[in-house]
């Protein structure tokens, strides 16, 4: 029998993944506040050195990179916080090999 995962309610399904948008939008000013923190940085430690290319790969590479940490673990928030995770069916839940 396949157990039904909370998210397959609309309304769960709607609270859950407007709590997760909730958290993107804050981890975007997040994402904001540490390119800002890099490229100052770097501008202080680099002064006239910092060319245009380096601060646009900079801005990228530290966004994308939060903005990434912070998507994925946010799913991991939404799952465990659902209830999704326990909605699993296990196939090695009787085998006693398998056990620790």
């Amino acid at each position: 029998m396949v157990k039904r995962s909370p998210l397959d309610n609309s309304d769960a399904s709607r609270i859950a993944w407007a709590r997760y948008r909730r958290l993107m939008k804050g981890m975007a000013l997040v994402s904001l506040a540490a390119v800002v923190g890099a490229l100052g940085w770097l501008r202080f430690t680099m002064g006239e050195a910092l060319t245009l290319h380096m601060m646009i790969a900079t801005a990228a590479g530290v966004g994308l990179s939060v903005l990434l940490g912070a998507a994925l673990m946010g799913l991991v928030f939404l799952s465990s916080g659902s209830g999704h995770d326990e909605a699993i069916e296990d196939p090695f839940e009787d085998d006693p090999d398998l056990k620790p």
